[in-house]
């Protein structure tokens, strides 16, 4: 169990892009960062409004002098300070995150990014070589990855206590935007604008957060080809609400060589707030997570009673107990598993600047990169009127 003994031996000097007043995500990530004292916020680019940032700014007790107008004059200002900035959030609209990051990394920053990390593979590609190049550790906000049962699934997996994987049912489909939010919402509208959210709203927005969940779980699953079908039910829509993907895995440690996935994504499931859940079926038995009900996940053994995993609880493994922030029947929610993905963060920071790496997984540029990939491969399958697509 975590009692908020240090992790780090100095808070990192943290900056944000973007995040600013009204950003919901922005607040998350602020909550996340500063709740075990591994980050020390210290500057800013919170808005595109200079004058609106740097009141923001004041109001999180930053310093008006580092409010800066934008992520270059930050960079640039920060870089001249003995105790400038040594990591910053992007959580800015996805169109930026390419550009912003590649500046950061280029300045020898470390970095957390919302997703997705870009819009291409070769930018993905770019920001992965750039990453190793300046021995700088860039994490992604998969945030649902940081509930603790995700990790005891994966402890489970890797000693065989499912057998071998032969079918993942995946989903995020909520239903918030079942009619056009965009034209009632201005925060809505750049979801749907491809010049800003990319070639994908439903598999970039949502899907990517179950394929990365299901990485994290399995992380020998390799993908071998896969099917997908999209459209837009709300007029007007330049890039689809809806999408359905088949992937056939190949063969490996934990995976039966052919085994099946199917994700639906989705933003037009009527009346559902989230819809976000995981079951992956093996030889031997399956597991059933839920995002809505994060604290239990389920655990059939075919022929036997099915059984309720509880987070905290003692029989777990030591893997998914250590990170326990309250003890084992108190209801544990977002704000904790991001916390722990940036304690995560910190730790994989500090090692990074004495030149070690910690032997310990966290959403990585590799899996940002992983996240471009699947659905620039998903767009192509659809555009070719559902055809298989090899992966590789």
């Amino acid at each position: 169990m975590y009692y908020g003994e240090k992790r780090v031996e100095n808070p990192i000097r943290w900056g944000m892009v973007g995040g600013g007043r009204g950003s919901q995500i922005g607040y998350i990530h602020r909550s996340a960062a500063l709740r075990d004292f591994n980050f020390d916020l210290v500057a800013g680019a919170f808005d595109i409004d200079p004058e609106r940032g740097k009141d923001f700014g004041k109001q999180l007790h930053v310093d008006p002098d580092r409010c800066y107008p934008d992520y270059k004059t930050m960079f640039a200002e920060e870089a001249k300070r003995p105790d400038g900035v040594q990591a910053v959030s992007i959580a800015t609209p996805n169109g930026m995150h390419y550009e912003v990051c590649k500046a950061a990394l280029e300045a020898g920053l470390h970095v957390v990014c919302e997703k997705p990390l870009c819009f291409t593979s070769e930018q993905a590609d770019e920001l992965v070589k750039l990453a190793e190049e300046k021995h700088r550790v860039v994490g992604v906000t998969y945030g649902y990855s940081g509930h603790q049962l995700i990790q005891q699934a994966r402890q489970m997996i890797k000693n065989g206590d499912l057998g071998e994987i032969r079918v993942i049912n995946m989903s995020f489909a909520f239903g918030g935007y079942n009619f056009k939010i965009e034209d009632k919402v201005p925060s809505a509208k750049w979801r749907f604008d491809p010049s800003k959210a990319g070639p994908s709203f439903a598999l970039g927005d949502v899907g990517t957060h179950p394929l990365f969940i299901i990485e994290a779980m399995i992380p020998d699953m390799k993908i071998d080809n896969l099917m997908c079908t999209k459209r837009s039910f709300v007029e007007g829509r330049e890039l689809e609400d809806n999408a359905f993907v088949i992937m056939n895995l190949k063969g490996s440690e934990n995976v039966q060589a052919g085994a099946q996935v199917y994700c639906w994504a989705s933003s037009i499931n009527s009346g559902a707030r989230h819809y976000h859940k995981i079951r992956v079926v093996g030889s031997k038995a399956s597991l059933e997570w839920d995002d809505e009900r994060p604290n239990q996940m389920l655990y059939e053994i075919e022929g036997e009673p099915s059984r309720v995993l509880e987070r905290g609880a003692g029989y777990l493994t030591d893997e998914a107990r250590v990170e326990d922030r309250i003890g084992g029947g108190h209801a544990e929610g977002l704000f904790e598993a991001w916390s722990n993905l940036y304690a995560r963060f910190a730790v994989a920071m500090a090692d990074a600047d004495k030149g070690a790496y910690g032997d310990f997984w966290y959403p990585d540029v590799k899996a940002g990169a992983q996240g471009i990939k699947w659905i620039e491969k998903c767009v192509e399958s659809a555009d070719k009127g559902s055809a298989w697509v090899d992966y590789e």
